[in-house]
């Protein structure tokens, strides 16, 4: 085992300590305290990055490429070396709780394994990345002999989260605003600072650098100084400008005045990173997606004229032999590990480049839209793969209509309108980008992206599906919660809601899951992480969902502090189109700012 020189450095043990109670609350204020008080106890650098990977379950930020993805058996088989029993004994008893590290906790108690030989987190840490960079031959035998040499080492809470790392299962429902808010409150004094550490968060992508950068520097304001001057670097996804919402062309220009518009494609959005012949892709929520699209990686080496350089792009299956772009979800097809040539050549994809960021060593995120766009065409050869996405300035609001009907007759989403003045504000969602799409009769002009956070069981033929309903919500951005809009019961086919259960697998909890506000209780609670896509007849005000309630509840009393009910949003009729969680993260779903603001479209005050 390896040994950590600091004498001050923190056990695993009392880590583990802070994750029981992390898990224990679904109170975003309490996780932002006990997180704080955490991170107040961390003195090295080089741990509070560590810990920061940790606490999201991982060993390293969401862009690296470092999984350690042990699967059920191979986790059970360390377990039970660790703790003298069998495999399919231990795969029986997670059978029945659902929860790995439950059953490593348990057999640890059984076994009085509460002393421990005072591991770092460090040295666990060090383990863990072994594990992870262990391949080649024999690579499910040393991985199970390290996690099960691990748990001999370590008491029985420690056990309970060390085995569900692993798994990629660590169920502590931590957001990134509240990891930001209690780095900000432990080291500033106060989570109001939090901005100076989003900005950079959403430069660099990266919880852990953020951290050991302020811990970094002893005095607050030169950590802060040291924090903003982390810039945008080759192979660290910076984190998407995303849309706003306008009723229609004329309200559109009406707001923004002159734009650009172009095109927009329902695909994957892709992120492409260019340095000297390496090419890094990744996704709208981080992942490192390069080993699936092996023709971008070829089409970037050739077409982009420059040394280095992040182009903004998105990525449509296409149909050769008809010269069509297929829909997402053919698209989708292609996030895959395996036969990746085999499905690359039935369903190729092309890459429409709408912005660039980053070109030979400077950052232009900081530019005008106008500028980056020259910048763009400049650097971008048009060819099989990429393709600079064709744009139009337009003040007036009949040739924006007009723009928005050809998309339409396209079999395309709608259009996308940007300030020509506007710099690429990286992580935010605000009136310097806006969509328009196809105003359906009966409908919303626009699909809402929601949130499992739980599901009812089913009645009469669903009894066998084992769900019969969706509890769903949305994000409330201001809060870091989940808030619920609707429960869906229609638009899945029987094989879907067969499916329910086994896409839930592991995201079970048997209380609500923390940062989630729900008047609700579903049958099973689910830890927030899938996104579907929802199509709905209408936004109403209801009095039993969460999204923009203004007196949050937790019991089903609906009464305001005035007398007044108390009402948030929901969805009418509302019907699933489509699985999200491939391309997009939890926090990117709908947030209560944008469906308030659908709600207004309708007319309504």
């Amino acid at each position: 085992m390896h040994k950590i020189c600091y004498s001050l450095a923190m056990t695993f043990s009392k880590l583990a300590s802070f994750f029981e109670k992390l898990e224990a609350t679904s109170s975003r204020l309490s996780l932002i305290s006990l997180l704080s008080e955490l991170f107040k106890e961390i003195e090295s650098p080089e741990e509070i990055e560590k810990v920061c990977y940790l606490v999201q379950g991982r060993i390293a930020p969401f862009f690296e490429a470092t999984e350690i993805g042990m699967s059920d058996k191979t986790v059970a088989q360390s377990i039970a070396r660790a703790y003298d029993s069998t495999k399919e004994d231990i795969l029986k008893q997670y059978a029945k709780v659902g929860d790995m590290g439950k059953v490593a906790h348990a057999l640890a108690e059984e076994g009085k394994k509460k002393k421990e030989e005072r591991l770092s987190v460090a040295e666990v840490f060090i383990v863990l990345k072994e594990i992870a960079k262990t391949n080649g031959e024999g690579t499910v035998e040393k991985r199970l002999t390290l996690l099960s040499d691990l748990l001999k080492k370590v008491d029985s809470l420690s056990a309970k989260f060390l085995v569900r790392i692993p798994l990629g299962n660590l169920r502590l429902g931590i957001g990134d605003p509240t990891v930001l808010d209690a780095l900000a409150t432990a080291r500033l004094g106060d989570k109001t600072q939090r901005h100076y550490l989003e900005d950079a968060y959403n430069r660099t992508s990266d919880l852990g650098l953020i951290a050991k950068t302020l811990w970094g520097v002893k005095n607050p304001i030169k950590a802060v100084e040291a924090v903003e001057k982390l810039e945008v670097t080759v192979g660290k996804p910076i984190r998407s400008e995303l849309c706003e919402r306008l009723p229609s062309p004329e309200k559109t220009i009406e707001k923004m005045g002159t734009v650009d518009s172009q095109f927009k494609y329902d695909g994957f959005r892709v992120q492409i990173h260019k340095d000297g012949d390496t090419i890094s892709l990744f996704s709208r929520n981080l992942e490192n997606m390069t080993h699936m699209f092996p023709e971008i990686i070829e089409g970037a080496k050739h077409q982009i004229k420059a040394k280095t350089a992040i182009l903004d792009t998105e990525a449509l299956a296409y149909n050769p032999d008809s010269e069509e772009f297929l829909p997402f979800q053919e698209t989708t097809k292609r996030r895959r590990k395996h036969n990746i040539e085999e499905t690359m050549k039935s369903l190729p994809l092309r890459s429409f480049v709408f912005d660039i960021l980053y070109k030979n060593g400077k950052s232009l995120i900081g530019e005008s839209l106008e500028k980056r766009l020259v910048i763009l065409s400049e650097t971008v050869e048009n060819d099989d793969t990429l393709f600079v996405a064709e744009t139009k300035k337009i003040d007036d609001a009949k040739v924006l209509s007009l723009m928005l009907d050809d998309a339409i007759s396209k079999g395309l989403e709608g259009i996308v309108v940007k300030k020509l003045q506007s710099p690429y504000e990286a992580g935010a969602r605000n009136f310097n980008w806006v969509k328009l799409k196809r105003n359906q009769s009966g409908e919303l002009n626009d699909t809402i992206d929601c949130v499992i956070l739980g599901y009812v069981f089913g009645k009469g033929k669903r009894t066998a599906f084992g769900a019969g309903a969706l509890l769903v919500g949305i994000y409330d951005k201001k809060s870091d919660t989940f808030v619920t809009v609707s429960k869906i019961g229609t638009g899945l086919s029987d094989e879907e809601w067969k499916s329910i259960k086994e896409r839930t697998k592991g995201l079970e909890v048997d209380h609500k899951p923390a940062r989630v506000n729900s008047l609700i209780t579903p049958s099973v609670w689910v830890k927030p992480e899938i996104v579907i896509e929802v199509l709905a007849d209408e936004i109403t005000r209801s009095p039993i969902h969460t999204a923009g309630m203004e007196v949050p509840k937790e019991t089903k009393e609906t009464k305001g502090t005035k007398g007044e009910t108390v009402s948030g949003y929901a969805l009418r009729f509302p019907r699933l189109v489509t699985f999200r969680d491939t391309d997009k993260r939890a926090e990117e779903a709908t947030e209560v700012k944008e469906l308030i603001e659908m709600y207004k479209q309708q007319g309504r005050k």
